[in-house]
């Protein structure tokens, strides 16, 4: 599933309130949350260097099989988002300011990956051979 990418003006209608979001804050662990009922999990980013919410992900995808949605919120900039989309999360609400088209064109400079990640587990090699 390719990553959606949301711009901040288009972020702010959503209701990130509703029942079945989760809004869990950076210090948290994900195996501590119940997430029964949950269908999108927002992750912050307050800024571009704290990188806790990939951990976030990637624990909720590989470690508790979650099938929701992740989204991605606060300082999130377009060069963050291979690697966004590689540790498991479906949608990214662009930081105020940064381009769609050049958000865009950096998810698409590299189509696929050697090592494994937590959308495909395997590497490439054991894709490939399957």
């Amino acid at each position: 599933m390719p990553l959606q990418l949301i711009t901040a003006h288009e972020a702010q209608a959503s209701d990130a309130s509703a029942p079945e979001v989760l809004v869990l804050p950076n210090d948290a662990d994900p195996r501590t949350v119940q997430l029964a009922g949950v269908k999108r999990v927002d992750l912050h980013f307050p800024a571009f260097t704290d990188g806790r919410a990939h951990s976030q992900a990637f624990l909720l995808r590989r470690r508790l099989g979650f099938q929701g949605e992740i989204r991605a919120t606060g300082d999130v900039l377009a060069d963050q988002l291979p690697l966004i989309a590689r540790n498991g999360f479906t949608q990214a609400v662009l930081k105020e300011g940064q381009d769609l088209a050049t958000a865009q064109r950096q998810l698409a400079r590299f189509p696929s990956y050697y090592q494994g990640d937590a959308v495909l587990p395997q590497p490439r090699f054991a894709r490939e051979s399957s």
